[in-house]
């Protein structure tokens, strides 16, 4: 059969009184789809633009006067510490840098851990020397070893917390630093899903350790929830659940000396909005922390461009003011507070007067 054939065959099958339907119905069809593919896109935009709008009027207004340092800041530093590539000059050039500055705890990288949970001391070799460096030339500042690893919560390689014998490696890793020296524990373990049970249990049994040596536990801590249940429905779409919720936050900040919260790496596309998010992370933080707990929040002294982190976007300026604007509307009085800043080898010169100027300086 050929195709005229076909189309004549197929027409003589149409009824025959008036086409004008068919070719309406066609029309409305494409107005339809024409509409469809113009209002979804929109329908969809509507609730991230509202969020966002809502994050720049968050960034309003003028913090409180007295929303400055409590000295009870922190410094996370990279492995070069203390394993033997940093040098009595370069801790000199250090504590000349901390002067003036409110940061108390420094947070060095002394891992990983081995999925096991063990840590080698081989990877620390210098930690003494720098310990016994940092009291000579910063008196009064706390080191602590930093220790983290991946955990197999997204993936099938990394810790597993729910092994109580990984659990009980942990601390023995905890005690065998504690024996070089650190004056504390810094516990960074990631990906770390809310309500993570195995993980409490894990923070008791470290702080049980601490406490008996006079030491401080503290951690990093993920993002709460910007909105009910979030980390539930990202974790549905991502398969990465990145927030916790508020209400795990505070069950971890009951276990700890110190709560440092990872607040950068938010999405975030423009300074104004990223700031009115730290202000609203630094409100929900306060909110469930108690007031025996430190509870500090992680300024961005790092630059990179990638989904999930705009560096034109996530600067100290912009953390800085939105730490000082929740805590002015939240707990403007609050003794046991400070920020965390990330990381001491990426930092540029800007970031270190960004935040002596809106932070440090009274």
């Amino acid at each position: 059969m050929d195709r005229t054939e076909g189309a004549d065959n197929e027409n003589s099958l149409a009824p025959q009184g008036d086409p004008e339907p068919a070719r309406g119905s066609g029309t409305r069809r494409r107005r339809w789809v024409r509409r469809t593919a113009i209002g979804l896109p929109l329908l969809l935009l509507l609730p991230l633009l509202s969020a966002l709008t809502a994050l720049r009027i968050n960034y309003m207004g003028d913090p409180a006067d007295d929303t400055r340092t409590r000295d009870r800041d922190a410094l996370w530093l990279g492995h070069a510490w203390v394993d033997g590539r940093k040098k009595d000059a370069d801790v000199t050039a250090l504590a000349r840098r901390l002067q003036g500055t409110g940061i108390r705890d420094l947070y060095v990288h002394s891992g990983p851990l081995e999925h096991d949970g063990t840590l080698p001391e081989s990877v620390y070799p210098r930690a003494r020397w720098f310990i016994d460096a940092v009291h000579e030339k910063l008196p009064g500042v706390r080191v602590q070893a930093f220790l983290g690893d991946v955990l197999a919560t997204e993936s099938p390689d990394g810790m597993r917390l729910k092994e109580p014998e990984t659990r009980a490696a942990v601390v023995r890793s905890a005690r065998q630093v504690l024996d070089t020296g650190y004056e504390g524990i810094h516990l960074d373990l990631e990906p770390l899903h809310s309500g993570d049970g195995d993980y409490l249990t894990l923070l008791e049994a470290v702080r049980r350790e601490t406490r008996s040596r006079d030491a401080r536990l503290s951690v990093a801590a993920h993002q709460i929830d910007p909105l009910p249940a979030f980390h539930t429905v990202w974790g549905g779409i991502t398969g990465h659940p990145k927030w916790w919720s508020q209400e795990f936050f505070g069950q971890v900040a009951r276990r700890v000396d110190q709560i440092a919260v990872m607040s950068y790496d938010t999405m975030q596309p423009l300074q104004s909005t990223y700031g009115g998010y730290v202000a609203q992370q630094t409100s929900l933080a306060l909110e469930v922390t108690p007031p025996s707990t430190d509870l500090l929040m992680g300024l961005p002294f790092f630059h990179e461009n990638r989904f999930g982190h705009w560096n034109h976007a996530e600067t100290v300026p912009a953390a800085v003011r939105g730490v000082r604007l929740g805590l002015s509307r939240t707990d403007a009085d609050r003794a046991r507070f400070g920020v965390a800043l990330y990381i001491d080898f990426a930092a540029t010169e800007a970031d270190w007067r960004a935040y002596q100027e809106g932070w440090a300086d009274e």
